[in-house]
């Protein structure tokens, strides 16, 4: 096969499961990255990698820009992080895309919360997380638009605006005419295994410097994959 173009989106995602398999997160994550950039250049492919927001540490004051020092807290976000700088070694012709808060097929945020409206009057969500929810939909526009470019690099890549995860749980229930009350709590009260970073908001910086290409606003985002799929 001699494909123009590789597109890496599998990864090992289980926040929980890397602290227990962090080799396993890595062979996936970190060594999966740079085995496609390899062949990518011995087949002579762009490639394309998904990485994430947990490649910071999740304490900023400000959007994340793609200069920014990054400083993962988990395995998670340590062996997505090795995958970028092994693309970045690696493959001669790559775009690294970071994402956050990413819904559309398969089990996500959403369709989790939708299916506990179906059996729950109220759900306990975390207030004290913020990031901007994130479309499928959308990364595969700024997929599709950054491909057939030499515009290589580092983007950041989500929806546009913010809200907590209890905020956007609000506008799920409210698009999809649901009744369950959402309770707004903190992370330690919610009592997670694994710490999840506090602020996960990315600035599109360099798809706003280098290119005209601009994410739809994470409200228009839900709405229509709402309207697609419920």
């Amino acid at each position: 096969m001699k494909p123009s173009a590789i597109i890496n989106c599998p990864a090992y995602t289980a926040v929980e499961a890397c602290e227990k398999e962090e080799d396993l997160a890595f062979r996936i994550n970190a060594v999966g990255a740079r085995n496609l950039s390899i062949a990518a250049n011995e087949t002579g492919a762009k490639l394309m990698h998904i990485s994430t927001d947990y490649v910071f540490d999740g304490n900023g004051t400000r959007p994340y820009r793609e200069t920014d020092p990054t400083g993962p807290q988990g395995a998670y976000g340590r062996t997505k992080l090795a995958g970028e700088e092994f693309v970045k070694e690696f493959s001669d012709r790559h775009f690294i895309l970071r994402t956050a808060w990413l819904y559309g097929d398969g089990k996500n945020f959403v369709k989790t919360m939708l299916g506990l409206s179906e059996t729950h009057d109220k759900v306990r969500v975390v207030r004290d997380q913020v990031g901007s929810p994130t479309s499928a939909t959308e990364l595969a526009k700024a997929v599709a638009y950054l491909l057939p470019t030499e515009n290589y690099g580092l983007f950041h890549a989500t929806c546009e605006g913010d809200c907590s995860w209890a905020q956007f749980t609000e506008e799920i229930f409210r698009l999809a005419g649901k009744k369950t009350v959402v309770e707004a709590i903190t992370s330690e009260e919610y009592g997670a295994a694994v710490k999840r970073p506090a602020y996960s908001i990315l600035e599109n910086y360099m798809f706003k410097m280098t290119t005209d290409f601009m994410f739809a606003d994470w409200h228009d985002a839900i709405a229509a994959y709402l309207g697609n799929c419920v």
